[in-house]
């Protein structure tokens, strides 16, 4: 018979809004090119304009070193965080705003609705698998 292991889902919880709290802040320390690398699995998928899918953490690292996200930031915070019955995947949504600053140093903000999926990574780590 095989035993039932107790996931304590509110634990997870609060590591997943850790995660994306850390996440957020690498991005404004380090730029968005290495937060968005350093929190993808190695076969991460994200979706960016007109519906197009960017695949693989290094993938992902070469779409952020357009120079459009040089002087690109953003900010989100999850509204809402689930989590798997076994406590290997979770999900992510709420709103963020971005900021892209120009050469000319005009400023243009973007608003929207993020959704993140969660893994949890041999070592114990989170990565992102969707965004």
């Amino acid at each position: 018979m095989q035993s039932i292991k107790i996931v304590d889902k509110q634990k997870i919880k609060d590591q997943i809004r850790e995660v994306e709290k850390n996440f957020q802040d690498d991005l404004k320390r380090y730029g968005v090119q290495n937060a968005f690398y350093k929190y993808a699995s190695e076969k991460a998928v994200i979706k960016r304009e007109k519906d197009s899918l960017i695949f693989g953490n290094l993938g992902i690292k070469n779409y952020y070193s357009k120079s459009a996200y040089k002087n690109a930031s953003a900010e989100w915070k999850p509204d809402f965080v689930d989590i798997s019955d076994d406590g290997s995947m979770a999900y992510t949504y709420g709103r963020y705003k971005w900021s892209f600053t120009d050469e000319a140093g005009k400023t243009t903000m973007s608003t929207g609705i993020f959704h993140t999926v969660w893994k949890r990574m041999r070592d114990g780590s989170w990565k992102y698998v969707w965004d």
